[in-house]
Order: C-alpha cells, then structure tokens, then sequence
C-alpha cells in the first residue's frame, strides 16, 4: 500500500503540470483564434484518469477513509471531501475534452479553457498539500 500512495501522490505533479500545460496552450490558441488541437489535452485526460484509478484503489483499502470517525478532520478530509472534489474535477476534464472535440474551432480552445481550469482549481483546493497538516508529505 505504501508504494501505491507514493504513487498516487508523486502522479499528482505530472497531473498538474499537463493540466498548467493545457490551460496555458488552451488560452494561448484561443487568443490568436488557432484552430487544431493539442495532445497535450489528452495527455492531461489520461493523467487523470489513471489519478482516479489510484486513488479509487486507495479510497478502498486506506486507513484514512473511515466513516465512523468523521468528526475529526483528517478522515472526514480522505473519506468525503477530497474523493468529491477530485471526482467533480475530473469530470469536468472529461466533459471538456468531450465537447470540445464537438464544437467548431473557435469555440474548441475556449472549451478547453474553462472546463480544464476548472478541474484544476479543484484538484489544487481538494490536494492533501503538506501545509494542511492532513498527514501528507510532498510525495
């Protein structure tokens, strides 16, 4: 288990990094009116989602997770308000990245735009970072 939180929690960066990446290349096009798209946006879908696939196998098996103690603020953060938020987060990226292959060219950046940053919003807010004292390191 505990190479599966360093795991899930060294991902965290790279998920980070191609959703900055996304959102920055997303408002760059969009500015300039460039059409096409950029693997960079699937690249950020996929980190995502094999995110959610490891944080979905800690979520079962993590000591942080109980729901008889959700009075106290560590397993109320693991159990309710970091899986919801990273759930809601990701799929936002996902219904992003779905309609924004639907729209014209126009709109496809600016699609991209506000759903990915969005989604990154809440994952920056919903991260167990080391200065919330929620018993998380940097990895």
């Amino acid at each position: 288990m505990n190479a599966l939180v360093h795991a899930h929690s060294g991902l965290r960066y790279v998920v980070l990094a191609l959703l900055i990446a996304a959102v920055g290349i997303a408002m760059a096009k969009w500015q300039n009116n460039e059409s096409g798209d950029s693997k960079i946006y699937t690249f950020a879908l996929i980190s995502c989602h094999i995110q959610l696939l490891l944080g979905l196998v800690l979520y079962f098996i993590s000591p942080k997770v109980d729901f008889s103690m959700m009075s106290e603020k560590l397993y109320r953060f693991f159990t309710v308000e970091h899986t919801s938020m990273m759930l809601v987060a990701i799929i936002l990226i996902t219904i992003g990245r779905v309609r924004s292959r639907k729209v014209e060219a126009g709109i496809k950046h600016r699609t991209i735009l506000f759903y990915y940053g969005m989604g990154l919003v809440l994952i920056v807010a919903a991260i167990p970072w080391p200065f919330r004292n929620l018993g998380a390191g940097w990895f």
